[in-house]
């Protein structure tokens, strides 16, 4: 019997495991909150061995978003150029679920990427919409087909956004499917028939507690919630920094009141909307109409809402999380009775699949805010569902 040492040897792939890791953290707690501790720890590693492959935690995750839109690149560029939706979006949502703990960062994480870096990640999501638009346009023939393809890669993007359990072949195919949906609608049909919908206000800050508030949520959907500074929402405001505390023991307690802002506004405006309808699938129209209104209204605290909460501490997230599970549960309820074929976790992820919707057809009508614009995403929300 030997009684040499065994020597441990470094996997040939350590890098790529790396990646890996650090996508699932930069996923999971934003940019600013992962630590490169954290990040090794995952990898089974010391923060000393992992900066013999990054130099920095941005090096490590300008790498990380490169290879989360690579990954869908090589998949579609697989695909044969003749193929139609169903083959290139069936490829999409099989990247989408089999990297979703690390596939979202191309949605809010890279602003934080330095100006060339974002330009050859959009540069790259660029073909990936290209190729996709070129091949709906081939099928459903329609001046909205690069909106449809928008929106249906925002559908299948959307598992990366929540942490609903799903079988990962059932989970391909809920999504490919409501993302071909989505394809095959007419957002011009509902144009014309706009659906008006009423909001409630965001309240008009007539403290120094809210005007500190109003200050910071463009600030933070502008630059992103770390980059801004006591400083520079006291400047706004017209206070020294120091006066903020007042107010706000921390900064991030503005963060959670913003969030918290956002979420009260939305359920405000799901009860209004919901008042006095019965029928389910009304029920979900209404729904995806009010939705839309709110996202294209209150871009600002809504983006700061969906990108900055992960980052919140848990104290603070919960009774964000116990609100969004209400919001979605109204809508599973009311899918369900539409669609009964639908388990609760299918619904789940296809109301997901809506909002992923509603972020990617919003970015793509740069979030001008017309009744016309209001009603071709609520209608590609409501492909999303199933509901024709």
């Amino acid at each position: 019997m030997s009684t040499d040492p065994v020597v441990a040897t470094r996997p040939r792939n350590r890098r790529q495991l790396i990646v890996e890791a650090a996508g699932r953290v930069f996923s999971e707690r934003g940019y600013h909150a992962a630590s490169m501790e954290e990040i090794a720890a995952g990898v089974g590693i010391s923060a000393t061995a992992l900066y013999r492959h990054f130099p920095n935690k941005y090096a490590l995750f300008a790498e990380c978003a490169n290879v989360s839109v690579d990954r869908l690149v090589t998949a579609l560029d697989a695909v044969p150029p003749e193929a139609g939706p169903a083959e290139l979006l069936g490829a999409a949502a099989r990247v989408a679920v089999t990297h979703r703990a690390s596939g979202g960062l191309y949605r809010w994480e890279a602003r934080y990427l330095e100006r060339e870096d974002r330009r050859r990640l959009v540069a790259k999501f660029a073909r990936v919409v290209g190729r996709v638009t070129e091949a709906v346009r081939r099928e459903h023939p329609s001046p909205a087909a690069e909106l449809c393809g928008v929106a249906a890669l925002g559908a299948i993007g959307s598992i990366t956004m929540h942490h609903v359990s799903i079988a990962q072949r059932r989970g391909e195919h809920v999504l490919s499917e409501a993302a071909l949906r989505v394809a095959a609608t007419d957002p011009f049909a509902a144009a014309g028939q706009p659906r008006c919908v009423e909001l409630p206000a965001q309240p008009v800050p007539r403290t120094r507690r809210a005007e500190i508030l109003a200050a910071a949520i463009p600030l933070f959907a502008r630059d992103g919630f770390a980059k801004v500074t006591n400083g520079q929402i006291a400047d706004v405001v017209g206070l020294v920094p120091s006066a903020i505390y007042r107010h706000y023991p921390n900064k991030v307690d503005i963060l959670a009141a913003a969030c918290l802002q956002a979420a009260g506004l939305l359920a405000q405006a799901v009860g209004q909307s919901l008042d006095a309808i019965t029928d389910p699938h009304e029920a979900l129209v209404a729904l995806a109409a009010t939705y839309v209104a709110y996202s294209f209204e209150h871009t600002a605290l809504t983006s700061v809402a969906e990108a900055e909460v992960a980052g919140l501490p848990a104290e603070l997230r919960q009774p964000l999380i116990l609100a969004q599970r209400d919001h979605i549960a109204v809508w599973e309820q009311q899918l369900r009775l539409v669609r009964p074929e639908l388990d609760p976790r299918q619904a789940r992820v296809l109301v997901h699949a809506g909002f992923g919707v509603v972020v990617e057809a919003g970015r793509r009508l740069r979030w001008q805010d017309t009744p016309e614009h209001r009603s071709m995403v609520a209608s590609l929300v409501v492909g999303a569902l199933g509901l024709r």
